[in-house]
């Protein structure tokens, strides 16, 4: 996939075109648009310098101790315009940021001008789940990152990350609900995927709590 999406930009295709080649493809009938077809790179500072960041999660392996990111090019990438679109639309049931690592993840998304201000801005309720559950994460060096970085590693950690773009939060059953957050309603879901069952229950609970949010904002 990495080997075809390069030769397509390279051939001078958008990453909006060759995304949607590769759900051809793939079979996959959900549009799935990128934040932007310019180019932004994500870029860590660690103990031993900035790095790339394929060179710090591949070849490194994620070891350097981190210290600060940078997204090379966001100040200057334009949001990809349907993308953008949806997030404006009033008919929005629910714009929800799944359990991904806040910083190499979605931060980036939320570095190119534009998007946060949709998100803030919007009718539809925001509602993030969270990717840390008793006090490590799922998959990938997200618990790891926010060691370094000082913070506490928890799920309303990540909640106070987000504040000021996100109505609600959802923390795993295995943890306590956190202490209030202004502007953000906490609840509780079994967040730990297995099967698609699970993904399924999951996603009915996000949807449950963003119902109730959107019906105490209107």
């Amino acid at each position: 996939m990495h080997v075809e999406r390069t030769w397509r930009l390279a051939q001078g295709a958008t990453l909006s075109e060759v995304t949607a080649h590769l759900c051809r493809a793939l079979g996959i009938a959900i549009r799935v648009l990128p934040m932007s077809d310019d180019p932004v790179r994500t870029r860590v500072l660690t103990a031993d310098g900035w790095l790339d960041f394929q060179e710090y999660f591949v070849h490194r392996q994620c070891r350097p101790a981190v210290r600060e990111f940078a997204f090379a090019g966001a100040e200057t990438a334009r949001a990809q315009p349907d993308a953008l679109a949806a997030l404006e639309r009033r008919d929005l049931r629910a714009i929800i940021i799944c359990p991904s690592n806040p910083f190499v993840s979605v931060e980036p998304i939320l570095a190119v001008p534009g998007i946060r201000a949709a998100l803030q801005q919007s009718h539809a309720p925001v509602i993030a789940v969270t990717p840390i559950i008793g006090g490590k994460a799922v998959k990938g060096p997200a618990a790891k990152m926010m060691a370094e970085l000082g913070l506490e590693v928890s799920g309303e950690a990540v909640a106070r990350r987000y504040a000021g773009i996100i109505d609600g939060f959802v923390v795993d059953h295995a943890d306590p609900l956190p202490e209030p957050l202004q502007d953000v309603t906490f609840f509780r879901a079994a967040t730990l995927m297995h099967t698609s069952d699970d993904r399924l229950r999951l996603a009915h609970a996000v949807l449950q709590a963003a119902d109730v949010l959107g019906a105490t904002q209107t």
